[in-house]
């Protein structure tokens, strides 16, 4: 926590880092756990915060994670809790074992390339390789590679799959939700977090966690009752709306009921439009990092008319396996 932030090399930052690593319920939005640790510490990459996570997951989930996270350790010790849909990167070698109706085929991981060769301590995996066909989205024609241990082509088709893992940027908006509008901006204070200690750090990093913990566990609650997506409601309205009442609240259990059901019926009220298509493509202002530098051309970027499912394209398994051996 207190080791000072160095950017690229370049010299001593002006703040020291924090890294969270988060598990979020997708449906809700609400952060079911984290983890926390200094930016510049060792052991501080996202792969290696990872394990601590791994506790706090149960039968019956199903977890998807980014391609940076995966590892062979790692996938053999989630498969002991819950099923898995992960992206993986390309130059990954995938073997086919049994090619499937849909597309899919199965291969087996190995934890290096000895026990490749000798087909050792192999763990069976579904592969769906696809990319997509809409010129005005970003990435049209790049290979995307996932893997997943739903391994039954009937009951979980290939496209229902990669749809899904599509909508995993919304954990995004978890983080939005914590570091925008739960924290008011200040003039005094430009910074994330006001605190400047350590121990205060910490500390404030929890009560905002904890804070949208209810406010999304009451968004959810309300949803249900009303009979929607907890996706169509607002956070930012329904903060407000807890903001106001909060001070309201009767001390009477009898009178606290009845205001907690008028609460959640106004939060139902508090609706948002649908998801638009993302067009942003993946590109910063100063060339800093490993995306891309922003250039006109990613300016004004066209509204895009298709949804992603009817761009998907499944990909043939003899191009990739030509490539990765």
């Amino acid at each position: 926590m207190t080791t000072p932030h160095f950017s690229g090399g370049r010299g001593q930052g002006a703040f020291p880092q924090l890294r969270k690593l988060s598990l979020v319920e997708l449906g809700t939005h609400a952060e079911q756990a984290l983890v926390l640790k200094g930016i510049k510490e060792k052991e501080s990459g996202e792969q290696n915060l990872a394990p601590a996570l791994i506790r706090h997951l149960k039968r019956g989930m199903l977890l998807m994670w980014d391609r940076g996270f995966f590892s062979y350790n790692l996938w053999q010790a989630v498969l002991l809790r819950c099923e898995l849909l992960a992206r993986v990167k390309t130059c990954l070698i995938l073997r086919p074992v049994k090619h499937l109706l849909d597309g899919s085929h199965l291969s087996k991981l190995y934890p290096n390339a000895y026990d490749r060769s000798c087909d050792r301590n192999g763990i069976l995996v579904r592969v769906l390789r696809y990319t997509h066909n809409d010129p005005t989205r970003v990435g049209c024609g790049q290979e995307h590679i996932l893997l997943t241990t739903l391994l039954d082509a009937q009951k979980y088709p290939v496209d229902e799959l990669v749809v899904l893992y599509h909508q995993r940027w919304e954990i995004e908006l978890t983080f939005d939700e914590q570091k925008t509008h739960q924290t008011p901006p200040r003039a005094t204070k430009p910074a994330h977090l006001r605190s400047e200690t350590p121990l205060g750090v910490i500390q404030e990093i929890y009560a905002l966690s904890i804070g949208h913990f209810v406010t999304r566990s009451l968004m959810a609650e309300a949803a249900t009752q009303s009979g929607q997506d907890p996706d169509r409601l607002s956070f930012v309205g329904c903060l407000q709306i807890l903001r106001t009442r909060l001070a309201e609240c009767p001390t009477d259990e009898q009178e606290r009921a009845a205001w907690m059901a008028a609460v959640l019926e106004e939060l139902a009220k508090e609706r948002t439009e649908p998801r638009r298509n993302r067009i942003n493509p993946r590109v910063v202002r100063i060339k800093m990092s490993k995306f891309k530098k922003k250039r006109p051309i990613h300016r004004g970027q066209k509204q895009l008319h298709r949804d992603f499912s009817d761009t998907i394209v499944i990909l043939p398994i003899l191009k990739s396996v030509n490539r990765t051996g």
